[in-house]
């Protein structure tokens, strides 16, 4: 009658890791889809910034929780992975990466006592994290990344990426202010989670320049020959035709182009 007992937690049996909170559990990831941290381009100061902190985290010294904020599809979560991966090239073993689910947040907790327990140091990732509605799962975020007896553990650092940059929905914060009898009071509760977060990092759509040198660097990485004449038409009808210039609009231009010329994508 009693539960199936919790799979033990072997941090060296990979480098990243996926959180089950169903189960409790944590899923190995032995390829983990990413770019190489050249080919992001247009995000040099936030790369630098990141790698960093990151490093000093690694070795044992001070380092801030970050958000990565901004457009959609400009590099933030492709960043964070890209730099889990250069560092453990570097340095192997010396990092890992947990996901958790959006939806997860409520099992912090427990998932912070299995990595405080592993001991490894470790990325805590959620992508694509907001708030809507009547959702009180973020004060439990709060409690963990600063505030509560325990905090977060010394070996476990939280990124998260999102397009707000106070994780909360606009709707959301001009209700607290129209309904509370404080109404600043309230708006302070809702916005004060990203305060939680040490590390600010905006991202924002690339000029056409830039996004022209994030498909040439992918044609040079993936060995993929074209004329600049022809690549840059080709990139420029692509882009138009979606309304945004942004690196997974790249990307997806690139593989696109990459399956017309029969190149492999590894």
């Amino acid at each position: 009658m009693a539960p199936p007992p919790r799979p033990a937690f072997d941090t060296a049996t990979a480098d990243a890791f996926v959180w089950h909170a169903d189960g409790e559990w944590l899923a190995p990831v032995h390829d983990v889809s990413r770019l190489d941290l050249t080919l992001l381009k247009g995000v040099e100061r936030q790369c630098q910034q990141l790698m960093d902190n990151t490093r000093r985290f690694v070795d044992g010294l001070p380092a801030n929780n970050a958000l990565l904020w901004g457009a959609r599809g400009t590099g933030k979560s492709s960043l964070v992975k890209a730099i889990h991966g250069s560092l453990n090239a570097e340095r192997p073993g010396c990092l890992a990466l947990v996901e958790i689910h959006r939806e997860d947040i409520v099992s912090l907790p427990a998932l912070l006592q299995i990595l405080k327990n592993g001991g490894r140091p470790t990325i805590l990732f959620c992508d694509d994290l907001s708030f809507d509605g009547q959702d009180e799962s973020y004060k439990s975020l709060k409690a963990v990344l600063e505030g509560g007896l325990e905090g977060r553990p010394k070996n476990v650092i939280f990124y998260a990426t999102s397009n707000r940059r106070h994780l909360l929905s606009r709707d959301m914060i001009e209700n607290e202010q129209s309904t509370a009898i404080h109404a600043s009071e309230a708006v302070e509760e809702k916005v004060s989670l990203s305060d939680r977060f040490g590390l600010w990092l905006g991202f924002h759509n690339v000029n056409q320049d830039t996004f022209f040198d994030i498909v040439r660097g992918y044609c040079t990485h993936y060995g993929l020959h074209i004329s600049d004449e022809d690549l840059q038409r080709e990139a420029t009808e692509w882009y138009r035709t979606r309304g945004s210039r942004s690196g997974r609009v790249a990307w997806q231009f690139f593989q696109d182009l990459a399956g017309r010329h029969s190149v492999q994508i590894d």
